[in-house]
């Protein structure tokens, strides 16, 4: 199946532009939910190019590691969206380089601890396996010290060919 076009307002680039590189970046992402119907899924992933979905994965990923490290990426699901796709390498040629070192040290602890973080559990026993899997830590703290800098480089890597991420619209 085709493509759909995404098409984003040059004024809206620009006013988010303004604001920063999260707001420059929440215009594409916001824009590819609204055309998904809301979320990524395994039927309507063919309505995105590798790029758009290489940046939608990265504020998935962004946000699910910030809320909660990346036990709880991998709890909530999202591990094989990330780790079993080449999500690091997207990330590494879009000039990420040292964010898609860290998404690959993940990976070997997402591959050695998946079947226990993607177990069903209660609250108590979620909360629990932060403590459990503290291994995460070191790569939870190293994701929170480079994030400005990874957004920053996703933001211009957007700006140098957004042509792979949306047809701008004048209106």
């Amino acid at each position: 199946m085709e493509k759909n076009e995404i098409t984003v307002r040059d004024a809206d680039l620009c006013a988010a532009a303004q604001e920063g590189m999260d707001e420059f970046i929440a215009v594409f992402t916001n824009r590819y939910l609204e055309v998904l119907g809301g979320a990524l899924t395994g039927e309507n992933m063919h309505m995105l190019n590798g790029e758009q979905i290489s940046l939608l994965a990265y504020i998935m990923f962004r946000d699910e590691v910030m809320d909660g490290g990346f036990v709880q990426l991998i709890h909530n699901g999202y591990g094989p969206f990330i780790f079993e796709n080449p999500f690091a390498k997207a990330m590494r040629l879009m000039g990420a380089h040292d964010f898609s070192k860290l998404v690959y040290k993940g990976r070997k602890l997402y591959e050695k601890y998946r079947d226990e973080l993607t177990r069903e559990c209660s609250d108590e026993e979620f909360m629990a396996l932060f403590e459990q899997f503290s291994e995460f830590d070191e790569l939870d703290d190293a994701f929170v010290e480079m994030e400005e800098e990874v957004t920053a480089a996703l933001a211009h890597y957007v700006d140098e060919h957004i042509d792979q991420f949306a047809t701008i619209v004048k209106e």
